[in-house]
């Protein structure tokens, strides 16, 4: 449904009344200080609004979201909000999401020059490069475009794990714990992909330990 300019602000005044009519400290509250325990890293994509999906109200989850939910350690701005998430808001979980049908990862399926796109797109043409023999067993090219939603998601946990805030804070205090979801535009149902997150940590530990100590705590 196409939604005017002008009619943004009617539907910010209706938003404002609904939530004072049910808690009239709505705003009070949500003017406090942020004290959120989940850190969502997701695609930019406009389907996919991250609290909503998650049944969370705004407050409850810190997030960071850009073209196919990506993990690029030379990104200052996601590098930047992971470090704010997981030592200044101090979350206990760290969610990596992406979805099905994402246009990221399918355009970084084509062969083709897209522009200032392509140093941003072969992150996920990496990940096909990581797990080729897989992907290109599979015939269908539905499950296959699936399936490296997937994989891409798992790569960015590893992406996550792999930065010294995550392992630092997980060393001291055992959080955060990092995930990985994909969400379903077709169901609205959010999948979780059961990474094993201390198998990474062992996984990551001769190249990617910053800190020295993983190998003592995992």
């Amino acid at each position: 449904m196409a939604v005017t300019y002008e009619e943004i602000f009617e539907h910010n005044k209706r938003w404002v009344a609904e939530h004072l009519a049910e808690d009239a400290d709505f705003f009070a509250k949500l003017a406090q200080d942020q004290t959120p325990d989940y850190f969502y890293i997701g695609c930019s994509d406009s389907r996919v609004p991250a609290n909503e999906i998650m049944g969370l109200e705004p407050g409850d989850v810190f997030v960071h979201r850009n073209v196919a939910n990506l993990v690029n350690n030379v990104d200052l701005n996601v590098m930047s909000c992971i470090n704010y998430a997981v030592n200044v808001l101090k979350v206990k979980h760290v969610v990596v999401c992406g979805h099905y049908g994402c246009g990221g990862v399918q355009a970084a399926m084509q062969p083709k020059d897209m522009g200032i796109l392509n140093p941003w797109l072969r992150n996920i043409r990496d990940v096909y490069r990581l797990h080729r023999e897989e992907l290109n067993a599979i015939t269908d090219e539905h499950k296959k475009y699936d399936r490296l939603v997937e994989l891409n998601v798992e790569e960015q946990c590893f992406n996550v794990i792999k930065t010294v805030a995550v392992q630092r804070s997980y060393i001291e205090n055992r959080f955060p714990v990092v995930h990985g979801w994909v969400f379903d535009l077709n169901t609205g149902v959010l999948k979780d992909l059961q990474i094993d997150f201390e198998g990474m940590l062992k996984r990551i530990q001769e190249i990617y330990d910053l800190t020295g100590e993983l190998q003592h705590h995992t």
